[in-house]
């Protein structure tokens, strides 16, 4: 990225700011994200938002800064969008759309882990999320990225894909489709149960959720582009697929990948710890949700390794692929585990 373009952005919020150095944060697929230190001391969190994906950029920070209005309390770190000198939430500039938010200190976020405080902390940041949205009208917020953990609606792009993509790149995903064909149809039972719609962050990998680097503790989550109405399964089995496995989320080595049980124990555990309310009903598909959501996350990545990698940022051409062979192997694991997550989940929250 060009300096001189970054201290051009920087300098369009209503900050004081001097000696800006700015260090490039590449843990996300979707926008382009920079530290910004003064004097080598991180002040800021600077994202070029790309509009390629968030099309509804006004509603997005409208839904933004309602839930951050309720999202600030002693055990859950408040975070704010700083304004632009013309007072507004982002600053366009050509034709990209930029945004400021502030650093949270002594913080840090993990893409994997093995450690029982991280699983527990992830856990008690996503129910205090969720505690603390709990009395939110999902009619309030706007629907700004349609269908986004829609199985049904993504079942649909992977057969269009699949129509239309060449006979190599289906040659080079076989095992895969295959797998997806397998268990498109796993998971009608959860799209039938009308379980509740909530205010959901839609996207809770470990790496959205900052820690206290020396406690391990939970500050918060970040990443809030994707804060819409959703069901609390969306939240947990993402969180699950990230706290759990012990190694990235794109891992090569599937002899890597894990379902740690008693990580998933602790994570409950923190889920638990604020006491917050399921009904009956979304208690009994937590199980499934472990499954889905890597399952949609890999039926996503394949479909957009089948449409040419144009949604997901990729270092190199196979990477959705890989992407998807780990999230498939997760969710295969995931789907044998499903007997002893029942049986945890029903001693811990029933």
């Amino acid at each position: 990225m060009d300096i001189k373009l970054l201290n051009v952005i920087i300098n369009q919020f209503n900050i004081s700011i001097s000696n800006v150095t700015f260090k490039s944060i590449s843990q996300g697929y979707i926008n382009d994200t920079f530290l910004v230190e003064e004097n080598s001391n991180p002040k800021y969190v600077l994202q070029r938002i790309n509009s390629n994906i968030f099309k509804n950029v006004a509603g997005l920070h409208k839904n933004i800064n309602i839930a951050l209005k309720k999202l600030k309390a002693s055990d859950y770190t408040e975070l704010s969008l700083l304004k632009t000198k013309a007072d507004q939430a982002y600053h366009v500039y050509d034709d990209s759309i930029w945004r400021l938010m502030t650093f949270v200190p002594n913080s840090v976020a993990y893409n994997y882990t093995s450690n029982k405080k991280i699983a527990f902390g992830a856990g008690k940041i996503i129910s205090r999320f969720h505690q603390l949205l709990n009395d939110e009208d999902v009619n309030n917020y706007e629907v700004t990225l349609p269908n986004l953990n829609n199985l049904p609606f993504k079942i649909t792009e992977f057969n269009h894909a699949l129509d239309n993509t060449t006979k190599e790149i289906k040659e080079n995903a076989k095992l895969e489709i295959g797998f997806a064909k397998q268990h498109l149809h796993d998971f009608k039972n959860f799209y039938n149960a009308n379980v509740p719609e909530r205010i959901c962050h839609n996207d809770t990998k470990l790496n959205n959720i900052l820690f206290n680097k020396t406690t391990h503790k939970g500050f918060c989550l970040i990443d809030l582009d994707t804060i819409m109405k959703g069901y609390f399964h969306y939240d947990f089995g993402d969180a699950v697929r990230t706290v759990v496995s012990e190694t990235n989320e794109d891992e090569i080595d599937l002899t890597k990948i894990k379902f740690n049980l008693m990580l998933f124990e602790r994570f409950i555990d923190g889920l638990k710890s604020n006491c917050f309310i399921l009904s009956k009903k979304e208690i009994e598909y937590l199980p499934i949700s472990c499954a889905l959501m890597p399952f949609i996350h890999g039926l996503r990545a394949i479909t957009d390794y089948l449409n040419g990698n144009i949604y997901y940022k990729v270092c190199y051409e196979n990477q959705n692929l890989d992407r998807c062979k780990s999230l498939f192997h997760f969710t295969a694991l995931a789907l044998q585990e499903q007997e002893s997550l029942r049986s945890i989940i029903n001693n811990k929250l029933n």
